[in-house]
């Protein structure tokens, strides 16, 4: 149970700290540190749905050939249309863009800010509580400490978002406290994530493959859509590259280590 509770929280608890970055720098985040940072998040997100979601849901199937990839590749381009549809539909806008994302509304800037960032945690919450369903059912093909290799790995890189969300905020014109509760806020989805998705996934044990293959997909739409884009708009793009090398070096590591 311990293993459980620690896996859900590790991922907030990093975009808490992120978040309080707020109190300890004075500065705004320069152009080449948030590059790096989004690189190292990429990063580590592929990794993950690598290593952790697609190869586990491959060898859950117990099947070979055609059919051990038939759940992953339904449930991977389900999570891709998933987090497809979530974009179209909320409102919401990007730290360095000027212009709005999804259905015009009159909500604020900074409401639109919280919404872009949450749509980005939504597939990590489900894959920490994907894996840990996985491993409390299927322990063969997802042990615990792998489970919480992936949680280990999704709060690491959450740490530089909690504070991509709370530094801008409060260069903006808010206070350092509002800028560190909206930037805390921006990762409750994913403990609210994994926990609905341990519920799902333990009334309905047999679509564990598509799950873990759904949450790679909804992770890796916001790779390619959002988090790789940012690292080469403009001067400095080799710099996002070198982030995303740390970050998908580091989650592999932890996941063959401690998987």
């Amino acid at each position: 149970m311990n293993g459980i509770i620690t896996g859900i929280a590790l991922p907030f608890l990093g975009t808490v700290l992120g978040a309080a970055c707020v109190f300890l720098i004075k500065k705004n985040m320069g152009n080449q540190l948030q590059k790096s940072l989004t690189g190292f998040a990429a990063g580590v997100m592929v990794a993950a749905s690598v290593w952790s979601l697609l190869i586990p849901a491959i060898e859950m199937t117990g099947k070979e050939g055609f059919a051990s990839v038939v759940p992953p590749v339904v449930g991977f381009l389900a999570g891709i249309f998933f987090l497809l549809i979530l974009d179209k539909v909320i409102p919401h806008q990007h730290i360095e863009s000027t212009e709005s994302e999804g259905p015009k509304s009159h909500l604020s800037r900074t409401s639109k800010l919280v919404f872009a960032v949450t749509l980005h945690n939504i597939p990590e919450g489900m894959a920490v509580g994907v894996a840990i369903a996985a491993a409390m059912e299927e322990s063969a093909f997802m042990s615990m400490a792998g489970a919480l290799a992936l949680s280990a790995g999704i709060a690491i890189q959450n740490f530089p978002e909690g504070a991509i969300v709370s530094m801008p905020l409060h260069t903006a014109g808010n206070s350092r406290w509002k800028s560190f509760v909206i930037g805390s806020l921006s990762g409750i989805v994913e403990p609210l994530g994994a926990c609905l998705t341990i519920i799902l996934t333990s009334l309905v044990l047999p679509i564990l493959p598509y799950l873990l293959a759904f949450a790679a997909g909804a992770m890796m739409y916001v790779v390619v859509e959002e988090l790789i884009p940012e690292t080469q708009n403009g001067k400095h793009s080799n710099i996002g590259t070198i982030g995303f090398a740390a970050g998908f070096a580091l989650m592999m590591v932890l996941d063959v280590v401690l998987g």
